[in-house]
Order: C-alpha cells, then structure tokens, then sequence
C-alpha cells in the first residue's frame, strides 16, 4: 500500500516539474524570437556605393569576319576558240595588262580582212551612184524654165509695152494709180534678172539641183508678181487695155503658175529620192563598218589579260582545248592588300559609320593587333534561315604578306569616343518601364533618381548625361545588403 502512494506521489511531482520546464521553454523562444525582432526592426541597412567618375569612354561594336583580296577578278575569253598559248600558271605572279593565253587567232583574222574588203566596197559604191531620175527632172525643170519665163514675158507681157525709154519700155496702157516709170522699171529689172540666168545656166550640170530650182523658183516668182500687178492694172476702168492684150496676159499669167507648181514638184521629188538613195547608201556604209568592229573587237576577245596585278589563284586554261566564250578560266587576287567582310546584326548596325576605326586580331596570329577601317556598309540585309545581318566591309591598313584570303578576323569598330564625360558602371544603374533611375542616400535611407544615359562601352561603363554630378556617390545596386 505505501509503495503506492510513494508512486503517486512521485508522479505527481514528476508532472508539475514537466509542466513547468515546458512553460519556461516556451517563455524562452518567445523571448529569445522578440529580442530578434527588435534588433532586426531597428538595425540600420548598409549599402556599398560607388563614385560618379570622369573620364574617356568609347562605344565599339564586336563583329567577326574573314579576310578577303581587296580586289579579285574571274576571267575568260570573249569569243570561243582553240587556246593556242598559256603564259601563267598557277600562282604565278602577273602584273596589270599582262596576257595570260590567247586563242589561235588566224580564223578571226580572215574575218576581219573580209569586213573591211565589205566595208571598202560600200563606200566605193556610194561614190559611184548614178544620176536619179529625180534629178534628171530637176535639171530639165531648170533648164525649161527659161524657155517658158521668156516666152511669158517676151510674147505675151510685151504686148503692153512699146518704145523703150529711159526708165525701160514705155507702157502702153493707162495706170494712174501707179508711179511714174514704175512698170517700165519693173519690166527692165525682169530682163536683166532673165539675162543673168541665161549666163548661169553654161555651168548648172556642175550645180546642185536643188540650187537650180530655188533660183529657177525665184525667178519665176518675181515674174508671176509682176504679171499679176500687171493685170491689176490692166483690169481698171480706162486702161485701155485691148482684148489681145489682155488674153496674151492670161496665158503667161497661166503659165508661169504652171512652172512655179512644177519646181516645187520636181524639189519634193529630188529631195525625196535623194535622201532616200543617200541614206540607203550611208545604211549599206554603216552595215560594213559594224562588220569591222564586230571582227575587230572578236580579235580583241581572244586574249586573257590580267586587269590588275596579283597572283593566279585559278588556272583552268590549256593549249589545245576548246574554249567557250565567257566561261571563266582564270582568276586573279590582287596582292595589294585585305579587307575584312564582317556580318553586322540589326542591333548593331545603326552604330556603324563609314570611316569608323577598327583593332581586330586574326586566330592565325592571336597576339598580333592589326588597324582598319569601315569603307563598305551593305543598305540591304542578307537573310541565312531567317537570321538578318548586314554585311559590313573594313580594309586592313597593312600589306603584311602573311595575311591569306580566309582567315577569322575578330573585330572591334570604334563607333564613338567622348572625352571627360560623367562615367558609372552599369551595375549601378536601374533601367525599368517607368525610367531610368539611380538610386542616392539621402539622410541615411535610399531614394531614387532620375539619369539620362549616353553611350556604353564593352567593359559596362555608361555615359550619364545628366542626374549626377562627379564624385557623387550612389548605390550600387547589385550588392545593396538589408
């Protein structure tokens, strides 16, 4: 009975002591978790900061590309042929204007004598073109218009003159309303005007037609002027013109408009058959002249001639092959310096100037650095499976003999240098939809800040614009401590 009791009652104890440790666990976490709230509620935050320095900054842009012949050509005959020559082989070295091959020339050669016997014979056949029918008929019109202007004046007009007087014939009709003398003037300028074209007409066969018939038509005009100021006057009331007069004037008047119709026909029909003879002539001259050039330049097509000076990096030509007309044989890289052919990405490409600097190192020579410049920029891109890129081109400004066509060029375009400009790395710049932003201590707590940002370089520096001032400090933000 009693080790009962002593039982429960150690129990008892037992359960009061457990109860006891367990409260003073709990008031121990409990105290410990809010000492540890305290001190993180009010411990103060630290930051690392960095200084807003001045300096040089310079953006460049990375490109890779190969080393390419400054200038390379792919030639071939012009003409086919059998190649009758080989000069050059394979890397050899040619200067400008120096002949690789040539064909057998004596098939072309006799083309050519025969082009210009062709051409010979044209321009003696256009010397030798007989007389047209139209120009028989203008002579013949220039002759016979003396006959029919004399017989005109002399038969019929002359009927109303009479004695001849100091002024010229005397004129037989009344005519008061013209001047004194003016008629018989007249009618003696006519006859020394027909005089002077008898004289003329001894050497017309040496005259150009159509010379004959402007004089043959002047004549005639200022004959029918005067027959027709004649009639004028003879149709007045009281000329006393007689009725024979008056038909004899009738006729010349007719006549001679009949001559002045058949000039103009006969200058028409000249100048059409002569134009038409000449140009068939002149047609069949520039015929054979085309045949010349045409055997000329097949002549001139039978040489390979180095346009520039280089080494030969191809040469298929052989003495005695067939050789079809602008199939490539040779080419040709010159040897007076590289360039650097560099794809440029869209991002890239709005940085890149004409003229814009650049370092570069070949893998073939890792610890050597070799200068340029961007000469070429493409204005239209180049798609491969759907990547844009633009090709870019950068002379080297060595001639250094070691560099080959091929090799991997790793480039650095300088596209802008600044000098004293407000400098941070960009790690301690904030860029978001809302801005861009740095972020200051002001009275011991952060505050945002508004920059403005220039260009970048490949080492993480960043232009500032504007929003701070040298040597102030910001904070940087990749490391900010709570």
């Amino acid at each position: 009975m009693i080790p009962t009791k002593i039982a429960g009652v150690c129990s008892s104890v037992w359960q009061m002591v457990k109860a006891h440790w367990v409260t003073a666990l709990v008031l121990t976490i409990v105290i410990i978790g809010g000492l540890w709230w305290y001190a993180a509620a009010h411990q103060k935050q630290s930051y690392q900061l960095v200084t807003v320095t001045t300096g040089p900054i310079v953006q460049t842009v990375s490109l890779t590309g190969n080393t390419e012949p400054a200038q390379s050509v792919s030639l071939g005959f012009r003409v086919s042929g059998t190649i009758a020559h080989v000069y050059h082989g394979l890397g050899d070295a040619v200067v400008a204007g120096e002949t690789v091959a040539v064909l057998d020339t004596a098939g072309l050669r006799a083309a050519l004598q025969q082009a210009e016997a062709a051409y010979a014979s044209a321009i003696a056949s256009r010397s030798s073109t007989s007389l047209s029918e139209a120009e028989i008929d203008a002579r013949n019109t220039y002759v016979s218009a003396y006959t029919t202007l004399d017989i005109a004046l002399h038969s019929n007009a002359d009927l109303f003159f009479g004695n001849p007087t100091a002024y010229g014939p005397e004129l037989l009709i009344n005519a008061p309303t013209y001047n004194f003398g003016e008629f018989s003037r007249e009618r003696r300028k006519l006859t020394l005007e027909m005089d002077a074209y008898h004289q003329e007409m001894a050497s017309a066969s040496t005259v150009n037609p159509l010379m004959l018939l402007d004089k043959s038509g002047t004549l005639a005009q200022d004959v029918s002027v005067f027959l027709n100021k004649l009639a004028v006057a003879a149709q007045m009331q009281n000329s006393d013109a007689t009725s024979a007069q008056l038909a004899g004037l009738a006729t010349a008047r007719s006549s001679v408009d009949t001559l002045l119709a058949k000039i103009s026909a006969a200058r028409d029909a000249y100048r059409s058959s002569s134009v038409g003879a000449t140009s068939l002539a002149d047609a069949s001259v520039q015929q054979a002249a085309a045949g010349v050039a045409v055997a000329e330049a097949n002549l001139q097509g039978t040489s390979i001639v180095a346009p520039i000076s280089g080494v030969i990096n191809q040469q298929d030509a052989k003495v005695g092959q067939l050789a079809t007309a602008a199939t490539p044989l040779v080419s040709i890289i010159s040897n007076t310096g590289f360039e650097v052919d560099a794809g440029a990405s869209e991002t890239d490409i709005g940085m890149l100037s004409i003229g814009d600097s650049a370092t570069l190192t070949l893998d073939a020579f890792p610890n050597e650095v070799f200068h340029g410049k961007v000469f070429y920029i493409a204005p239209a891109e180049t798609n491969t499976q759907g990547v844009v890129s633009y090709l870019v081109k950068i002379s080297l400004d060595t001639t250094d003999p070691r560099i080959k066509s091929g090799l991997t060029a790793n480039l650095e375009v300088e596209t802008d240098h600044k000098d004293a400009v407000l400098i941070l790395p960009q790690y301690a710049i904030v860029q978001e939809d809302a801005g861009t932003f740095v972020e200051k201590l002001v009275n011991g707590v952060a505050s945002t800040s508004p920059v403005i940002l220039g260009i970048q370089d490949q080492k993480g520096n960043v232009e500032i614009l504007s929003g701070v001032v040298a040597g102030e400090h910001v904070i940087n933000i990749g490391l900010r401590k709570q």
